[in-house]
């Protein structure tokens, strides 16, 4: 794969949840695995409440794949892109319980 290549935009979504909270999922195919990771994806799913990010996953240049919430930062393991949706709508879901 040509190294030059653009990175390809995958999924933009934006899910209005409730009035104050959000979740934004961003996935691109990149000709190369983001420094850290070991697959070609770059990722970032956020999930945002009365304005602040209370979950994310993402992999970061030189962090790889990781997820932030509670104020610490874990990583993850990622497998799938499916997989990657499916375990943050877990997690949202986990959030909205409390």
């Amino acid at each position: 794969m040509n190294s030059n290549m653009p990175a390809k935009l995958l999924l933009r979504e934006r899910h209005q949840l409730a009035d104050d909270a959000f979740a934004e999922l961003r996935i691109w195919n990149v000709p190369s695995p983001v420094r850290g990771s070991l697959h070609r994806y770059k990722y970032s799913l956020s999930y945002v409440v009365a304005g602040e990010c209370v979950l994310r996953f993402d992999n970061e240049a030189g962090k790889g794949d990781h997820r932030h919430s509670h104020g610490s930062e874990r990583p993850y393991h990622f497998t799938t892109a499916a997989q990657l949706i499916d375990d943050f709508w877990a997690e949202i879901d986990h959030w909205r319980r409390k």
